[in-house]
């Protein structure tokens, strides 16, 4: 089916709407991880390099924070793609899209696991 005989409707909207949700939830999770990381007590699981704020959770709060920016990327292209009439996204976006999801969702999982 062409892109010209494919009836637009309100597919693009609320595809588009959809990936918009899920980088919402990602970046609450995204914030729980970062209070954790900050509100943790200072010297309790520091690495052996030195670098101070350096710790466990501040690895998994960085974690995070690049899988939800790369999300957001994601998220941003594809919503361009839809207005302009892509019908099916690309594999390096469905990979990039799959693997920041599970970097935060380790990254959550990590956090939880080292913050107790």
């Amino acid at each position: 089916m062409s892109i010209e005989a494919r009836d637009r409707g309100l597919q693009p909207e609320r595809t588009t709407l959809a990936w918009r949700r899920t980088l919402i939830s990602l970046l609450v999770v995204d914030l729980f991880i970062w209070r954790r990381w900050l509100t943790a007590k200072s010297g309790a699981g520091q690495l052996p390099t030195g670098i101070p704020g350096l710790d466990y959770q501040g690895i998994c709060a960085l974690t995070a924070a690049a899988a939800t920016i790369v999300l957001g990327s994601v998220v941003w292209v594809r919503s361009h793609q839809l207005h302009h009439g892509a019908e099916e996204a690309s594999a390096i976006l469905m990979l990039a899209s799959a693997l920041s999801i599970i970097a935060l969702a380790c990254a959550a999982v990590a956090a939880i696991a080292l913050g107790g």
